[in-house]
């Protein structure tokens, strides 16, 4: 089994309140969400006005599948008229027997 996570910080020049910013972020968090089957949340900077935070989620029994995802993620993140993207960082993790090379243990 993978995991794979991405951490996307935006900028969001237009915000000039919680409020702003709270728009701005549900709106792009619902249209990941709707898009790709992943989990998406703020994940920092929650009192900064012009500052988001995600991290997105998958899971797949296939590290193809998660880098996949991921990238399409982060491609509608760049694309987020809204905001700016600033930064993105992704990990694959690995969880049981297919860290060892073993395959499926019965």
């Amino acid at each position: 089994m993978f995991v794979g996570v991405l951490r996307l910080t935006f900028h969001i020049p237009g915000s000039r309140s919680l409020k702003d910013k709270r728009r701005v972020i549900q709106k792009f968090r619902d249209r990941v969400r709707s898009r790709f089957d992943v989990s998406i949340a703020e994940v920092g900077a929650q009192d900064l006005h012009q500052r988001a935070v995600f991290g997105v989620a998958v899971v797949s029994g296939d590290a193809a599948v998660c880098d996949s995802v991921l990238e399409q993620v982060a491609h509608a993140a760049e694309a987020a008229g809204d905001a700016v993207l600033t930064d993105r960082t992704t990990e694959l993790v690995t969880i049981g027997d297919d860290m060892y090379g073993a395959g499926d243990a019965r």
